[in-house]
């Protein structure tokens, strides 16, 4: 059975990361099954989910301390186990823009923890608004809503609580 790992690595952004990277994983004998990866300010931030035998994985953990070194990178790593997956969830993407304020990624996370809703994959982007220049927020959101909760109900809390905020949003299903 493969063993998981979930390495965490950043860096100043330069060219050749991902491949250095990447490249040692592949000669430790470990496959990346799936990754994050984006520039965040002069920053290069990379998640990978990595699985291996566990003679594999032993042996890449022991390389990280002098390829943390070699790559001049920070590296943290967590073994995992496979996501344990709640019975009777429903998959619903929420799209998010507005005008760009402080609190708007913990207002939204509160609304839907405070109804026992995960979040699943969270991703946002400040940006000038075109012809404007304004700055702007938006969001995607990926959330599991159990199957007890009523949709009809939860989405009219959703867009009152978005409006409140003055937010525009779609909630919506994940078609897969």
């Amino acid at each position: 059975m493969d063993k998981k790992l979930v390495i965490s690595a950043l860096s100043s952004d330069r060219s050749g990361i991902v491949n250095e990277l990447s490249q040692h994983i592949l000669e430790s004998g470990c496959n990346i099954e799936d990754s994050r990866m984006i520039v965040l300010g002069g920053e290069f931030a990379i998640i990978l989910l990595v699985s291996g035998a566990w003679n594999t994985i032993a042996k890449l953990e022991g390389q990280l301390p002098a390829l943390e070194e070699q790559l001049n990178m920070r590296i943290t790593v967590k073994a995992t186990e496979p996501p344990q997956y709640v019975a009777h969830t429903l998959s619903y993407g929420v799209d998010v823009i507005a005008l760009d304020h402080p609190g708007i990624v913990h207002n939204l996370a509160s609304f839907f923890s405070s109804r026992e809703i995960n979040i699943q994959e969270l991703s946002t982007t400040a940006y000038a608004a075109a012809h404007t220049g304004s700055p702007m927020f938006s969001a995607h959101i990926t959330v599991n809503i159990p199957a007890d909760i009523r949709i009809a109900s939860l989405r009219e809390e959703f867009m009152e609580f978005c409006d409140q905020l003055n937010l525009d949003a779609v909630i919506e299903p994940i078609k897969d």
